[in-house]
């Protein structure tokens, strides 16, 4: 399992420089350390009868080795600011291409900002081409070597990480849906009263709707102040049958899978909307986000133009990546041998999101067998595991998702709504 800031990026560049100045400053106080031993030693070396009180060898080797850990130190800090520049250097090269797809002149500008990186150091562009090609290459790892079912998967799998490859899969700042949704029906079906917030995210992929029907799960949080927050859970694809195409009454189709991938507005994406309403959610509230499968393209939109503030989303298996901004915090799941998330492609190689954001990345099933034709690697208990995983790892931007929850277990109140929603 690897987790790291998404795309190519492992860390966040400014978090890697705040790495290196705690590095350097503590290079300063082990430097003054080393003064302080060898003006011991000599004081005491000149002292007469003194040396035969102290091991003086002993105190000389531990000033050295104090000379030895404040150059290792200063090695790191020029190796940790390299990689920041180079982890810059790719993030404002994807975003630079994004702007330019879009004849944006602030392409320019951050065009030059990588010249002047470059400058600082003329390695810079050259690395930053070996790890975006390394990433490349292992976006797709163990996709190749699922099942065969006498080659009747091959061009299923083939073709998922092809269309990834185009990059369909990233949605570019300042995307928003078109057309119009087909009509949909929003009941509520079940309501409940949790005691809590999860405990992190494997526990919030857990509260997917589990009523009969339900796709949507709203939970309103009151806070202490009286102010409400919510989190919604959106559950992956109902109808996976290709005649789903042309629609029917369940919205969480393959027709919608086409619409939300293409751009367009779908009509699970506008029951998400009726829900959220439904619960009492208003605009300007914040809205955060647990979304498996398709429904990780409806959490993309949600926080790309809907009027709710949407600060956090956990996707698992999405289709797509969105380009969030610096205040909003993505956790991604994503298994690469799972054919619906390779077409996000990996997503972008600058990554996405805040400083918090984090993609954790396996391959879900390594093992070759019949249940790779049961997409195995996307359901939702195989995505679970890989939560698990993470939860346990100690990871400090996964540490950071669990002050999420234990903020809104604060809460004085929660009101859990199940919805179901049908095409009319």
């Amino acid at each position: 399992m690897e987790i790291d800031h998404g795309g190519a990026i492992c860390v966040d560049p400014e978090s890697l420089r705040e790495v290196a100045a705690r590095l350097a400053a503590l290079a300063t106080d082990i430097d003054g350390a080393r003064s302080s031993i060898m003006r011991a030693h000599r004081i005491i070396v000149d002292a007469p009868g003194a040396g035969e009180q102290v091991d003086t060898v002993a105190l000389w080797a531990s000033g050295e080795r104090a000379e030895e850990l404040r150059s290792e130190c200063d090695s790191a800090v020029i190796g940790i600011r390299l990689m920041a520049d180079v982890y810059e250097y790719v993030e404002l090269q994807a975003e630079a291409d994004a702007l330019a797809l879009a004849h944006d002149a602030g392409a320019d500008a951050l065009r030059r900002r990588m010249e002047r990186l470059a400058d600082g150091d003329a390695r810079i562009p050259d690395m930053a081409t070996l790890l975006v090609q390394g990433w490349k290459d292992e976006r797709f790892r163990g996709l190749d070597s699922q099942f065969d079912l006498g080659g009747l998967l091959a061009p299923l799998f083939l073709g998922a990480s092809a269309v990834g490859a185009t990059g369909l899969g990233v949605i570019p700042a300042g995307s928003r849906l078109t057309g119009t949704a087909d009509p949909v029906s929003v009941t509520p079906v079940r309501t409940s009263s949790p005691s809590g917030a999860p405990a992190g995210a494997a526990d919030a992929l857990r509260r997917m709707p589990s009523a009969a029907g339900a796709q949507i799960a709203v939970e309103k949080y009151t806070m202490p102040g009286g102010e409400a927050r919510y989190v919604t859970y959106l559950s992956g694809t109902q109808n996976a049958w290709p005649q789903s195409l042309l629609g029917g009454k369940e919205p969480w189709d393959m027709k919608s899978n086409r619409e939300l991938y293409t751009g367009r507005r779908s009509s699970s994406y506008q029951a998400t909307l009726d829900a959220l309403a439904a619960a009492g959610a208003k605009p300007g509230d914040e809205v955060d986000v647990v979304a498996h499968s398709q429904s990780g393209m409806i959490a993309a939109h949600l926080a790309m133009e809907s009027d709710y503030d949407v600060k956090v989303q956990i996707t698992a298996g999405s289709p797509v990546e969105p380009a969030l901004g610096d205040d909003q915090t993505i956790v991604q799941f994503r298994h690469t041998d799972d054919l619906v998330s390779s077409l996000a492609g990996g997503g972008s190689p600058g990554g996405t999101g805040s400083a918090d954001s984090v993609t954790v990345t396996r391959e879900g099933d390594p093992r070759d067998g019949i249940q790779d034709a049961g997409l195995e690697t996307h359901q939702l208990r195989t995505y679970i595991e890989t939560a698990e995983m993470a939860d346990a790892s100690g990871d400090p931007r996964i540490e950071a998702l669990g002050e999420f929850w234990a903020d809104l277990d604060e809460a004085v109140e929660v009101e859990r709504t199940e919805y179901r929603a049908t095409r009319d």
